[in-house]
């Protein structure tokens, strides 16, 4: 059952969508992975044009090391606060935009970033614009919020979105739907912890007792941490590096290992770290010691109450278009996971409909622009009536 509004952002958008094709094309084309500040920046330049030629705010969160993030923001006559979350940085080496430029291959678009997360990033600004005009009574403040680190360890984004949070109401966040069109209304929390065994060498050969082996003392710990897995629902332990020893004829003194770590709700993070820390601080193998290093990186989204309205709210806003979505859950980690944690409702998987991320196949389908974006937006206008 479609609504006057529904059909309102359908007309608005649908006439937008070879110009929004060519500035995907200008996007994809840009050099930026996470490492390279000035093609990041090359990228929020682009955004910065955008928004000026439009008259919107412009706010700047500069960083020496990471690609500058910004915000641009739109003021309307309602009560809503709301940002549309989205990032600048890809994880493609300098020249893999230039070797892949955005292609077409039927209905669906590939290109680096062309999912992750150039597509989502330009929703949120034609979104904006179509709220701007045709409902700017749905909302007070509406943002188009830019980080340009997110794909490595966000710290400059988590500073930005710190900063940000609490003058707004909701967030939503930009990142490709599901292949069946779903949205994200929950996440795994993620960190990263690292073992550091040191032992005793000795020559393996002649004097192999007067050695305490490091890579022994690991092993047992490797198989402790992986029966970590399930101690509490969801979590997941994966010892996914290792290393030790320097030549096969000596016992070795060191061995290493990094952990991938993920749980569902905030409540299991400090259980499961304090497992870890447990299978460390026991001597598996006389004479071998083991230091844990690393730590959580990001908080779980949770279906919290207020997550759960605001899913509703997007079904409903879904149907309102003429079609149906679902809400998953993932285990990828996203601004998504810190907007959670920072306790604003959020929801993620709000882009254009897309995925193989990270590869040669990365693609965006092109159908679902036009409805996507229009959903985007009416998330935003229904969500001020709440």
């Amino acid at each position: 059952m479609t609504t006057d509004l529904a059909n309102s952002l359908i007309s608005w958008m649908q006439p937008c969508l070879d110009t929004y094709l060519e500035e995907l094309r200008q996007l994809c084309a840009i050099e930026c992975p996470s490492s390279h500040k000035l093609g990041v920046d090359e990228a929020g330049a682009w955004v910065r044009g955008w928004v000026a030629a439009r008259g919107w705010e412009l706010s700047d969160y500069p960083d020496e090391r990471a690609g500058d993030g910004l915000v641009a923001t739109v003021r309307g006559t309602g009560t809503l606060r709301a940002m549309l979350v989205a990032h600048l940085d890809t994880v493609y080496p300098v020249g893999v935009a230039a070797e892949r430029p955005l292609r077409r291959e039927g209905n669906t678009l590939l290109g680096p970033g062309s999912a992750d997360n150039k597509s989502g990033l330009l929703s949120g600004l034609y979104a904006a614009a179509a709220l701007a005009e045709l409902a700017p009574d749905s909302f007070a403040t509406l943002s188009v919020v830019c980080g340009g680190d997110e794909e490595t360890d966000s710290r400059a984004s988590a500073a930005m979105l710190d900063a940000l949070a609490p003058d707004y109401d909701i967030a939503l966040v930009l990142e490709a739907g599901r292949e069946n069109g779903d949205i994200v209304s929950a996440r795994k929390g993620g960190g990263m912890f690292s073992l550091e065994v040191t032992g005793r060498a000795a020559h393996a050969g002649v004097e192999p007792e007067k050695g305490s082996s490091a890579v022994l003392a690991m092993a047992h710990q490797i198989i402790a941490l992986q029966a970590l897995n399930g101690m509490r629902s969801g979590a997941t332990v994966n010892v996914g590096v290792i290393s030790g020893g320097s030549v096969p004829n000596a016992v070795p003194d060191s061995a290493s290992a990094l952990i991938d770590v993920r749980v569902t709700r905030p409540e299991d993070m400090a259980p499961v770290e304090e497992a870890i820390r447990a299978i460390a601080s026991e001597e598996r193998v006389p004479g071998t010691h083991t230091s844990v290093g690393g730590s959580w990186g990001f908080p779980p989204m949770a279906r919290t109450p207020q997550i759960l309205r605001l899913a509703e709210v997007a079904k409903g806003c879904a149907e309102e278009l003429g079609f149906r979505i679902s809400d998953a859950a993932t285990g990828g980690v996203s601004y998504a996971n810190l907007l959670a944690g920072l306790g604003l409702p959020v929801l993620d998987g709000l882009g254009p409909v897309g995925g193989l991320d990270h590869s040669p196949r990365e693609y965006i389908d092109i159908d679902s622009i036009v409805p996507r974006t229009a959903l985007l937006a009416m998330i935003v206008a229904r969500a001020g009536e709440m």
